[in-house]
């Protein structure tokens, strides 16, 4: 190829339009997702400051099942529990002897598993998406479309075809980083995983907001 013949390829490339290449990271983001049925893994969550100083630490297990179950279980450094039975949320701390209980929020935004047990539809109808390959990983980085978010910035990273890297970056600055591990996709799942099973003697409050 001619010298000439590359700066116009380079031009043609540079010059793409922005929404070419939103749109070509929108659909390999749903190709990536719309397979998805169930996700269990292990999970090891970091929050960070602006400034990237580490401001809480956790780790646990998590499962999911489309469409809007899930499980997020915190081991460690205090027990807490997050489920969904697909129509309402519990948020669970056994240390207060507490239990929250509302209506789902179907913002993909709302919590990480909520991110992933909704509709690839629907997350890419909320969010400019864009795509990048280094060796083996792909990261798409989502920018909300809609200012009522909680995130200024979501990052999904894949080694194959399981989501290994979920981060997330709010309007402070403050980022959350989960990484996942011992991962498993579209194997069953118990039902009654998605269940609230509440401890006798919890104050259950039921949020109608």
């Amino acid at each position: 190829m001619t010298v000439k013949k590359t700066l116009a390829a380079i031009t043609m490339t540079l010059a793409m339009p922005l929404a070419a290449l939103a749109s070509e990271g929108a659909d390999r983001l749903t190709r990536m997702l719309e397979p998805l049925q169930t996700f269990e893994a292990r999970f090891e969550q970091q929050i960070l400051d602006a400034s990237g100083e580490r401001l809480q630490e956790a780790h646990g297990q998590m499962w999911l099942a489309r469409p809007g179950k899930f499980r997020w279980e915190v081991e460690a450094p205090y027990q807490q529990e997050v489920i969904s039975d697909g129509q309402e949320v519990m948020l669970h701390d056994p240390d207060l002897e507490q239990a929250t209980i509302q209506a789902l929020d179907h913002r993909v935004t709302h919590t990480p598993a909520l991110l992933l047990s909704g509709s690839a539809s629907d997350l890419v109808d909320s969010y400019d998406v864009t795509r990048q390959q280094q060796g083996g990983a792909e990261t798409f980085t989502l920018l909300p479309k809609s200012a009522d978010t909680l995130f200024e910035e979501l990052k999904m990273t894949f080694r194959g075809e399981l989501l290994t890297t979920l981060q997330m970056t709010d309007s402070t600055g403050q980022r959350t980083a989960i990484e996942f591990r011992d991962a498993t996709m579209n194997q069953a799942i118990d039902d009654s995983r998605f269940v609230f099973d509440i401890p006798e003697g919890t104050d259950v409050i039921r949020d109608t907001h």
